[in-house]
């Protein structure tokens, strides 16, 4: 996002630029057309937000509403942190929308998908503001749009990504928290902003070490980065401050970490797969964890979707110019430094993800998707930077050029700037077609499970103990049985939610 601090003042096609907002100066297509793009995406976010009102209680939610029920949401905090997994952060969103049964489920996906694309547009806007980079109005809504469009839509399970709450708050929405963490530091002016920068991003890191293992760790890995590099990216008057910062979130997620992992309920997770008697760093362990790491690198580099996001980056690079009035933060950057640390950050922090994940998981680490999303959001912001450096290398050629008296820069500019935008539409294009074909198969078990759960609940009414259910399964979620009539342990807790005895398996629905 910030390759363009060097930038040579002209635009692609080699005129002056006009000042945005100027006196007298007008801004005309030129300056609006990447918010009209941007338009797409933001469409995409909108549409798998609505068929959000599809979603319905599965897997673990079957035992979170009972208990919230019965004890609200600080009895399942409680349950979390002495019983469950010791995630106190954990407990207090996942209560906070099963307050709400199946309502909550249902507003869980708007409600974050919005939240998301704030955060990641302020996250974006603020790096370039305080980069000295000025780019047309839409700029960053559009690469805020494409890292989020490619963050919850290009991954092999939409469903267990962006719908199913109980693991996004864990694996989706907590990258992008940890992100946003960043926000007051980069818009902090003077001490009192400084200081008000500490204090939100220890909580963040307390919050963080008690949210998610694996996002804390991909955090980890970015904070030592900037502590260990800062001196290669930034100047002088801004590296201590950050310094300072990052260690500042290192020390909170480490006090969020120690509360959960010696918490009651960590332990318990950790008997409850054998996680006690499996030691991640064992060779086999760390091995497996690399092959299946490998697996999945190779899912993530094959995805072409992804392609939608380095378009983004192009697009800021070929439009962004510098402000000369903006003080400078970063140093003249070189591509292969920065892009270089940022891969070394994904490739550290996704085989440490798949390190700590390994011990629960086994081999099924590659089939996961859910626990990748942890790492996937810095992949995203790494091909945007990716885009950002072709996009300033093709302007920088374009201008050289002109400055030589050819005549086609204009128009090879304008051609570079239509064909990003072209891969950012067909991107959403592809991506769209998958969250309808999802929102089909959503709206089809909707329509099968609410149909269930007024049959239970009459018969609970009437006074049975024990009736029959049949899955409604979607995107491999699990049910309290399988179709092959297999019990998994969700069994009791769904009996719990209609206050039954027990549910028996059937292979078809018996309220016809």
């Amino acid at each position: 996002m910030a390759t363009s601090i060097d930038l040579p003042a002209p635009p692609p096609d080699g005129t002056p630029a006009p000042e945005p907002g100027g006196p007298g100066k007008k801004k005309g297509w030129a300056e609006y057309w990447p918010l009209a793009l941007a338009a797409l995406p933001l469409g995409l976010l909108a549409l798998a937000m609505w068929f959000g009102r599809h979603v319905r209680p599965s897997a673990d939610e079957w035992c979170f509403i009972p208990d919230v029920r019965e004890d609200g949401m600080w009895g399942l905090v409680h349950t979390f942190y002495f019983t469950d997994n010791g995630r106190v952060a954990n407990g207090i969103l996942v209560g906070a929308y099963t307050k709400f049964p199946v309502a909550g489920h249902q507003w869980y996906g708007p409600i974050s998908g919005a939240l998301m694309i704030l955060l990641l547009w302020a996250v974006v806007a603020t790096l370039l503001r305080r980069t000295g980079t000025r780019v047309p109005a839409g700029v960053p809504l559009l690469a805020a749009g494409m890292i989020t469009a490619v963050f919850l839509f290009a991954t092999p399970n939409t469903y267990k990504t962006f719908y199913w709450p109980a693991a996004s708050v864990s694996h989706t929405l907590a990258p992008v928290l940890a992100a946003a963490a960043a926000v007051p530091l980069l818009r902090a002016r003077g001490r009192r902003g400084r200081i008000a920068a500490l204090v939100v991003v220890v909580l963040a890191g307390v919050f963080m070490g008690t949210l998610s293992e694996e996002a804390s760790v991909v955090a980890l890995v970015v904070l030592s980065g900037v502590v260990l590099f800062a001196g290669l990216l930034l100047v002088e008057r801004y590296r201590r401050p950050a310094r300072i910062w990052a260690l500042a979130g290192m020390a909170g997620i480490a006090i969020g970490t120690i509360i959960l992992v010696t918490s009651p309920g960590s332990r318990n997770r950790r008997s409850r797969f054998g996680a006690e008697n499996v030691s991640m760093l064992a060779p086999e362990s760390l091995w497996g964890s690399a092959k299946g790491f490998a697996e999945i690198l190779g899912t993530v580099v094959t995805t072409w979707q992804y392609a939608g996001a380095v378009a983004a980056g192009v697009v800021i690079g070929l439009l962004a110019r510098r402000d000369p009035e903006a003080p400078r933060v970063l140093l003249p950057v070189r591509p292969g430094v920065l892009l270089g640390l940022g891969a070394a950050a994904f490739l550290i922090a996704g085989y440490l993800c798949t390190v700590i994940t390994y011990p629960v998981f086994g081999a099924k680490v590659v089939t996961t998707e859910r626990t990748w999303n942890d790492y996937l959001l810095l992949w995203a912001f790494l091909l945007v930077a990716a885009g950002a450096f072709l996009g300033r290398w093709l302007r920088t050629r374009l201008q050289e050029r002109s400055e030589a008296g050819a005549a086609a820069p204009r128009r090879t500019g304008t051609l570079a700037v239509a064909l990003a935008a072209a891969v950012c539409a067909v991107t959403v294009g592809s991506l769209g077609s998958g969250v309808l074909e999802l929102g089909d198969d959503m709206r089809a078990r909707a329509v099968k499970w609410d149909r269930q759960d007024a049959y239970l609940r009459e018969g609970a009414a009437r006074g049975e103990k024990v009736m029959p259910y049949t899955p409604t399964k979607i995107s491999r979620m699990l049910e309290p049985y399988s179709r092959n009539g297999t019990r998994a342990w969700p069994a009791q807790c769904a009996a719990d939610y209609y206050k039954l005895d027990r549910v028996t398996y059937a292979r078809t629905f018996q309220g016809d």
